[in-house]
């Protein structure tokens, strides 16, 4: 006897948050694919509602989407890991720089520092409060053009985040330190500390993903 499942209410946003958070954690790796169908029969929800999900994260770069194919999870070359983190340093040290310069933290960049020590306590996944972190400091500066080119970067750059979480590359200790620094020297209205101390936060993330990605191609090689 066939059975037929009548599709759930659940929201395209919890779907939207179960998928990103699965991507994050690289529960869903790099070349991952999501078809309508299947995140339709996951979830227990109508394709259309599938649909929204999938495509909010394809406008975000954590899924990309070529044509007459699915939609999966990029898989990053070197060149694209270099350009997303040189250009990610571009506008986070200017909007750190803004911050500086005013003597003021965004609330929200607090709480999401706060929540990052608490996860570190607890041994959960940082990569979701890291990401809150960095995107409460540019929402945060005054300007709406450097948080919208941010926002163009984020979702590949949250791709790294999970990566550098999920292979432990990064202690979350050393995290929530440099973090603070950063804080610190925007309280104090150094703006030349907290340039430096967000360019090398970000550009360590970046040379060790560099240095995880060159050995594991020597060994395809």
């Amino acid at each position: 006897m066939v059975v037929s499942v009548e599709p759930t209410t659940l929201a395209p946003d919890a779907i939207y948050e179960s998928l990103r958070s699965g991507i994050l954690d690289q529960g869903f790796p790099p070349g991952s694919t999501f078809t309508e169908s299947a995140v339709a029969l996951r979830f227990s929800v109508a394709r259309p509602t599938a649909k929204l999900a999938i495509e909010r994260l394809v406008a975000e770069g954590l899924l990309r989407r070529e044509s007459h194919r699915a939609a999966h999870v990029p898989e990053l070359t070197r060149d694209d890991i270099v350009d997303l983190f040189d250009n990610r340093a571009v506008v986070e040290c200017a909007a750190i720089a803004s911050l500086a310069q005013s003597g003021l933290v965004p609330a929200e960049a607090i709480a999401a520092h706060r929540a990052l020590v608490a996860s570190v306590d607890t041994d959960s996944p940082f990569a979701q409060d890291d990401i809150a972190f960095h995107r409460a400091l540019v929402a945060g500066q005054s300007s709406p053009r450097l948080a919208r080119m941010h926002g163009l970067l984020m979702g590949e750059i949250e791709l790294c985040i999970g990566q550098v979480q999920s292979q432990g590359l990064v202690a979350p200790l050393d995290i929530v330190a440099q973090h603070q620094g950063i804080l610190d020297a925007a309280y104090a209205g150094d703006t030349d500390l907290a340039i430096a101390r967000t360019r090398e936060h970000i550009h360590s993330s970046r040379d060790k993903l560099l240095a995880r990605y060159d050995l594991e191609h020597q060994k395809e090689a």
